[in-house]
């Protein structure tokens, strides 16, 4: 985080920095993160292994 995020620029406010902090979290950061509650998938992953296909027969 302190590579991509917070050395690219300076933050005008506390608000502004703590809602990019959240985004990036949230967006970047958890969704590749693996998680031991889902067998060590990040959650990107583990949708597209266990989630139904959208073939019909």
């Amino acid at each position: 985080m302190q590579l991509e995020l917070l050395g690219t620029r300076i933050w005008k406010t506390r608000d502004e920095l703590a809602n990019a902090i959240f985004e990036w979290i949230e967006c970047r950061y958890n969704p590749y993160r693996r998680h031991s509650g889902i067998e060590m998938h990040s959650p990107v992953t583990f949708e597209s292994l266990y989630r139904p296909s959208d073939t019909t027969e």
